[in-house]
């Protein structure tokens, strides 16, 4: 009996030793983030949570792993899913620290990508939160980034409906913020977020193609050959250096 209490111990003790807390499985997600494991990532960063579900930035780094792999997912049930997947991290970190600007950010972020896959009438509806998010993250952080690309994004996504679609958001759908959207705000959002993260290829893709809109083909030529010679730090990064590829080839 005693020598079986003796060995109980020790495998309790081995299993102990072996258990990883949230903040080491943070610690492996973050590896596994740089090397653009995003796979790897959000299991690490989905553990952590497990193991500590107050970690906020377990929570918004599982969303922001969650995204990652969604934005490309070749299939579309496994896409929302991610997507579904993202928005919950995100509501959680959000709820955990709503005074911190990268729940803020999660959440935008996340309703801007399930929202490509929406009704008009829904998509106004996210468009109205995406916009609030981004908004209060930003006077959390006026140089965050990730929340200035979202409005320049949002203006220009607005901004490329057609005149009629706008009128209707407006007027029918209770979307009157649609009408506080303009290209100037898309362009100064766009080159914001470029210099806080100048490194960063998204950034430079999303400022060429608004650059293009507006008819700057020159400043549109230099961010889409950026983009092309930046190093690849994200997971999504090869993609859209293909994308620049083929928006050079438009001008």
């Amino acid at each position: 009996m005693r020598f079986t209490c003796i060995l109980t111990s020790i495998l309790l003790g081995t299993s102990a030793l072996h258990a990883q807390t949230a903040a080491e499985h943070i610690a492996l997600g973050d590896r596994d983030y740089a090397a653009m494991n995003a796979v790897g990532a959000l299991s690490h960063y989905e553990q952590a949570y497990q193991a500590d579900p107050s970690s906020y930035e377990a929570a918004w780094k599982a969303s922001r792993s969650a995204i990652d792999i969604g934005s490309y997912a070749t299939e579309l049930q496994r896409q929302n899913m991610l997507f579904s997947t993202g928005e919950q991290y995100a509501r959680r970190a959000l709820a955990l620290n709503p005074g911190d600007p990268e729940g803020h950010f999660s959440v935008a972020r996340a309703l801007g990508k399930t929202a490509l896959h929406e009704s008009r009438t829904n998509r106004i509806k996210y468009a109205t939160e995406i916009r609030s998010q981004a908004l209060t993250c930003l006077k959390l952080n006026p140089k965050h980034a990730g929340c200035l690309h979202v409005m320049g994004m949002w203006n220009a996504e607005v901004m490329r409906l057609n005149s009629f679609a706008r009128m209707v958001a407006r007027n029918f759908l209770g979307g009157q913020i649609f009408g506080t959207a303009n290209w100037k705000e898309a362009v100064r959002y766009m080159e914001a977020a470029v210099a806080a993260e100048p490194d960063r290829i998204v950034h430079h893709l999303d400022l060429g193609e608004v650059y293009r809109d507006v008819g700057n083909s020159a400043g549109a030529k230099a961010e889409f050959e950026q983009v092309l010679r930046l190093p690849a730090t994200d997971v999504n990064d090869p993609v859209y250096k293909n994308q620049a590829k083929g928006d050079l080839a438009s001008i």
